[in-house]
């Protein structure tokens, strides 16, 4: 695949950022444009490994080495054609990605790996511009009746392919917006919700129905779903968000990270939120309790907003620089991650513990209190390094314990598996008949791409059980 020597000839290239100074002003995406030929080049890098590691890296099992080979012959359209025969939505995994195809990529066990991300952005960019992407209704429907709920990347992925397959699909969001976490949880300098748009737009064209400001055990009814559609998929996400249950969590300015992130999207989007909940980071001292990719983006958010000050703190010790030798090649590498909005100021610091909060007469935080912990699985106090930290807000971004449970999951009676999220048979199908279930609300909180996997193999799973009835 590729160019047989391009291994040994090019490096691996990645786009430019734009300059910190220019880019916290403004919400659009960081990286500048990518010259074809240097496209082509990573393409060309792709070796001829004999068994392509990247395929199972990638939880959609992308046609990587078919791709890549197409780009560096400049055969961009057949390249569109292979890339979305695995993945719905290439725009988004090609911005939001971590690319574990690239950590189990064969090139990578001794060099920098295929830039696989770049290549997937340009070629869906390129097709999109070329006009090769079209709304592809089906030619026939079945008369099978299919509500998703939820509009995330597990639910748009799913309700595609049903609707493909012929069926009529009704995706219901709670939100007035659709998108699910694409649009009130990733930030617009990482994806520019007129993407997500764009490819929305195509769907309905397609036949797709969507109703927002559709809350499922609540404003529409169970019950009603069950006695309208064939089946029903659940693909509302882990929303539950892990709490801090130490002493002064009641205090004002504390606020989980999913409580801060949507409102600037919101912001962008036009909206403003009410005085009385807004959130802002201007002027404040905040700090990041969580380390994640959620809470660099509460840190790339904070600096937009500007905060007078940013700290992040992480409970498990500094990842080593490089690979870690406990999650050796073809693993997702323990190692040191530096994402965009670190490179853009703030304070990012490991093996720390906060023990509680104290703040003012009117009930407002303004101090962070902690410790200084030993290695997992125990984070035992250090002696003598207890510090307090002043702040102004803080933003708890710890991940996610699973589903809300109240509300639709208990009305479905659906049984949760040990880790609280929707258990699932072979045949990604809930304990109630019917009804099944894909993305984090299955999984548990994880990667876009695992979601549109679980998404695509829940479709095939529900057009299988509508055959049958």
């Amino acid at each position: 695949m590729g160019k047989i020597t391009g291994f040994m000839e090019y490096a691996r290239e990645m786009p430019g950022r734009r300059p910190v100074e220019e880019r916290i002003n403004d919400w659009f995406e960081i990286y500048v444009e990518f010259p074809e030929d240097k496209v082509r080049r990573q393409g060309a890098r792709c070796m001829d490994c004999g068994v392509p590691f990247c395929h199972t890296g990638c939880p959609l099992n992308n046609l990587i080495p078919d791709f890549n080979d197409l780009v560096y012959r400049g055969r961009w359209k057949e390249a569109s054609r292979a890339l979305h025969s695995t993945n719905n939505f290439p725009e988004f995994t090609g911005r939001v990605c971590p690319a574990p195809c690239e950590a189990a990529c064969v090139l990578g066990i001794n060099e920098p790996p295929v830039a696989i991300k770049q290549v997937e952005k340009e070629i869906v960019e390129r097709a999109f511009e070329e006009g090769w992407i079209r709304a592809e209704a089906p030619p026939v429907r079945s008369g099978k009746r299919v509500a998703v709920v939820g509009s995330g990347p597990a639910g748009l992925a799913a309700a595609q392919q049903l609707n493909r397959f012929g069926h009529l699909v009704t995706v219901f969001e709670k939100a007035d917006r659709l998108g699910g976490l694409l649009r009130y949880g990733i930030p617009d300098f990482k994806l520019e919700k007129h993407f997500v748009d764009r490819r929305l737009g195509l769907m309905e064209e397609e036949g797709i129905r969507f109703q927002t400001n559709a809350h499922v055990g609540r404003n529409v009814s169970v019950e009603d779903l069950r006695a309208e559609f064939d089946a029903i998929l659940l693909a509302g996400g882990a929303e539950q968000p892990r709490d801090l249950p130490v002493p002064g969590r009641e205090l004002k300015g504390i606020h989980f990270a999913m409580e801060f992130l949507p409102q600037q999207n919101r912001r962008n989007a036009g909206d403003r939120p009410a005085a009385e909940t807004e959130i802002l980071a201007a002027g404040k001292r905040v700090v990041i309790i969580g380390g994640g990719d959620t809470g660099a983006d509460c840190l790339g958010t904070s600096h937009r907003q500007k905060a007078l000050a940013v700290h992040q703190f992480e409970l498990l010790p500094r990842p080593p620089e490089e690979r870690s030798p406990l999650t050796p090649w073809p693993l997702w590498p323990m190692q040191l991650r530096t994402e965009s909005s670190h490179e853009e100021g703030g304070f990012r610091e490991w093996s720390v513990s906060t023990t509680g909060f104290s703040g003012d007469e009117q009930g407002n935080v303004r101090r962070l209190h902690a410790v200084r912990v030993g290695p997992p699985p125990r984070f035992e106090p250090v002696p003598g390094t207890e510090f307090t930290l002043e702040a102004d807000l803080v933003l708890l971004a710890m991940g996610f314990t699973g589903p809300v449970r109240n509300g639709m999951l208990e009305q479905l009676g659906v049984a949760l598996d040990p880790r609280g999220n929707v258990a699932v048979d072979e045949n990604w199908m809930t304990s109630a008949p019917g009804v099944f279930a894909a993305g984090d609300m299955q999984r548990g909180q994880s990667l876009v791409v695992w979601a549109l996997a679980g998404g695509r193999k829940a479709a095939e799973s529900i057009h299988r059980y509508l055959a049958r009835r």
